[in-house]
């Protein structure tokens, strides 16, 4: 599907994870929201979460965590329900159709409250110790990219990345240097009134910088996988890609880069 065709976000889970979340609520609003897109990863889920909370609580800031459920075929839509009555800051979303990773952002980025939004994926291979440095970076940027310092993927997806990488830098001009890491972070203001369409993820750093927001990237670690495999293809994430980047141009053309100041009531 084009580039431009929205994401549609209905925040309406069915019924396991409307009784996950009936339960009572911090009133609290978290500093900080985890988003995190599952499909297919019931076996790293339990040591994910266990890392991340460990990883939140030196942070010392007040959080969430959203798992956005994919449309899992696996047992991934049960473990998360059953872990989200256990837990008061874990929420789970789910999609009533396997749409995708921008499908799954776009939702966790709608429920998120947190001034500060980081996503990262299921699997495992992002480190949740590396939190502390997105968000000593995001004292001082808008966004947080983050750039795998040892990738441990097959090289065919090591390839497919580095050729849609030059591809994209070359057509836009931005400053991501791995867009296909997922672990970043984002100011809200950043993420606010963002276009959300199919194949947005790949995309979102550059569509921020392109609005304005500051991005700085560092480096981070990259971890074998240890359950399962890639559920998507290289043919995804290469050639889905490219095709996106007509859009995206369209979109840049299209962006308003005013800025408004109130002005007069100086006394105020």
């Amino acid at each position: 599907m084009a580039a431009d065709s929205p994401i549609e976000v209905l925040l309406e889970p069915p019924a396991a994870t409307r009784a996950a979340e009936a339960r009572p609520r911090p009133v609290e609003t978290p500093a900080i929201s985890i988003v995190i897109p599952v499909y297919n990863e019931v076996e790293a889920l339990p040591d994910l979460l266990l890392e991340l909370s460990s990883a939140l609580a030196r942070t010392g800031r007040s959080h969430e965590v959203i798992l956005v459920d994919d449309a899992s075929t696996d047992a991934s839509a049960q473990w998360m329900a059953t872990a989200a009555r256990e837990r008061p800051e874990l929420f789970v979303l789910a999609l009533d159709r396997h749409e995708g990773q921008s499908a799954a952002l776009a939702a966790g980025f709608a429920r998120a409250h947190g001034e500060i939004v980081i996503t990262m994926d299921a699997d495992g291979q992002n480190d949740p110790a590396d939190l502390l440095r997105v968000l000593e970076a995001l004292d001082s940027a808008d966004v947080v990219s983050g750039i795998r310092e040892t990738r441990r993927d097959p090289w065919r997806r090591r390839v497919s990345s580095r050729i849609a990488n030059s591809v994209r830098r070359s057509v836009l001009g931005d400053h991501v240097t791995d867009i296909g890491c997922s672990l970043k972070g984002y100011r809200r203001a950043a993420l606010e009134g963002l276009p959300m369409f199919r194949g947005a993820h790949r995309y979102l750093p550059a569509l921020c910088e392109m609005r304005g927001a500051k991005l700085v990237e560092i480096p981070v670690a990259h971890r074998p996988r240890r359950y399962g495999q890639s559920k998507y293809g290289v043919a995804d994430r290469l050639w889905a890609g490219l095709a996106d980047l007509a859009g995206v141009l369209w979109l840049r053309s299209r962006l308003h880069r005013s800025r408004a100041r109130e002005v007069g009531h100086e006394s105020r």
